[in-house]
């Protein structure tokens, strides 16, 4: 059971890398404007994790947030401000008198193509060397042409969500682990679709 191959053994040392990650991720965003440095950082490292490659996990986040850290600010201020687009419209939906529909519909559709354009963004510039706009034309593409399997990641990323604010121990709980096993869950669908791409000899 506590032998190194055992699967208890494999398991506390991905819960230890998913602590750690986390804690760095965390410090890393702190500034919030590197949030997406920080975020790709990580993606370079739980990508490799899904498919048992990871090694010092410290040096390459670090590694990825230097290189990354000019287009990861500039992706994160995009990101901030598509959510935020999306909470102002629905706040007006919901303050405004007779709650005019037109921001609630705003809303929806700022969030579904915000989606879109972000669900493999991360990923995709934590995998492959683009510009961020390239990066946001692939992740559209890829939503459209797996958009089953990006529908199951959706459910998969709002379970672990709906998990993690359950009640005050999974919140406490989802504050050391729940972002970086998002990450995870994303890597996991999205490695799987990258390798059938580098498969089938597509331009990333």
């Amino acid at each position: 059971m506590f032998g190194i191959n055992s699967k208890f053994y494999k398991f506390m040392d991905t819960l230890w890398t998913v602590l750690k990650l986390n804690f760095i991720w965390v410090l890393f965003s702190l500034p919030i404007v590197t949030i997406g440095a920080s975020t790709i950082a990580v993606f370079s490292v739980t990508l490799k994790m899904v498919n048992n490659e990871e090694g010092n996990v410290f040096s390459q986040f670090f590694q990825s947030f230097k290189l990354n850290l000019k287009q990861g600010i500039i992706l994160g201020l995009i990101t901030i401000a598509i959510a935020y687009c999306c909470y102002l419209n629905f706040e007006l939906f919901n303050k405004l008198e007779d709650n005019p529909i037109i921001f609630l519909i705003a809303g929806i559709v700022i969030f579904f193509v915000g989606l879109a354009n972000i669900t493999y963004v991360y990923p995709l510039l934590a995998r492959y060397d683009n510009s961020i706009l390239r990066s946001f034309e692939l992740s559209r593409e890829i939503v459209y042409k797996y958009f089953f399997r990006t529908i199951l990641l959706w459910i998969a990323v709002g379970f672990l969500i709906v998990f993690f604010i359950f009640n005050e121990i999974l919140i406490f709980i989802g504050i050391f682990i729940g972002p970086v096993t998002i990450f995870l869950a994303i890597s996991g669908f999205a490695r799987k679709i990258f390798r059938d791409i580098e498969k089938s000899n597509l331009s990333v």
